[in-house]
């Protein structure tokens, strides 16, 4: 049984929660204290306001147990402001959360909560069939390193990538029915990957 953890300091968790533990062979937990960390075999960092989780990840002093964790291996999702933690560079700000993946991201790209929107995309490397993205005050990635894997686009902007145990993505796969992201990072997890479906 695999344990994936989410960071359960603000932002879509229960989402996340629910999607992973449709899963077979895997729970998912929600995670705030560094002693937790010990337990899980991978980490996602869920939606919602990157500032606050930012703020918050001081408080709880989770910063530096998060990084360390990661650089040792421990495989990392960020969606949409769970990105914007792990990129090492936001554009018109002079520091960064996390700072761990080679990107560069432009927050609130596709506008306010009223230009939140829905597309279905076809991303060879997750699954077979188009997958439903939810954007919502949705992030891109202005710019990333050659060490970085692109795994999607949409309006010519890169909304999805991954680099060694880490994976980010601008959209909100735990706000749909469709798995094939969860799945996804959990195939990371064991490092068997299968065939998209």
């Amino acid at each position: 049984m695999l344990t994936v953890g989410v960071l359960a300091l603000q932002g879509a968790v229960q989402e996340h929660l629910d999607r992973l533990n449709s899963l077979p062979g895997v729970t998912g937990v929600a995670v705030k204290k560094a002693t937790e960390f010990a337990t899980i075999d991978g980490l996602i960092l869920p939606g919602g306001e990157s500032t606050a989780i930012g703020k918050l990840l001081l408080q709880y002093r989770l910063t530096q147990t998060i990084v360390d964790k990661v650089r040792s291996g421990l495989p990392v999702w960020g969606t949409c402001a769970g990105m914007i933690l792990l990129a090492k560079s936001i554009v018109g700000e002079s520091t960064c959360h996390l700072g761990l993946m080679d990107i560069t991201v432009q927050r609130n790209s596709y506008g306010s909560q009223l230009d939140s929107f829905m597309t279905n995309l076809l991303v060879p490397s997750v699954s077979a069939t188009p997958i439903p993205l939810v954007f919502i005050r949705a992030p891109h990635i202005a710019g990333a390193t050659a060490g970085v894997r692109v795994l999607a686009t949409v309006d010519d902007k890169i909304v999805a990538v991954e680099q060694d145990n880490m994976l980010a993505t601008a959209f909100h796969p735990e706000l749909t029915d469709n798995l094939a992201f969860h799945r996804y990072f959990v195939e990371k997890l064991t490092g068997n990957p299968s065939s998209p479906s």
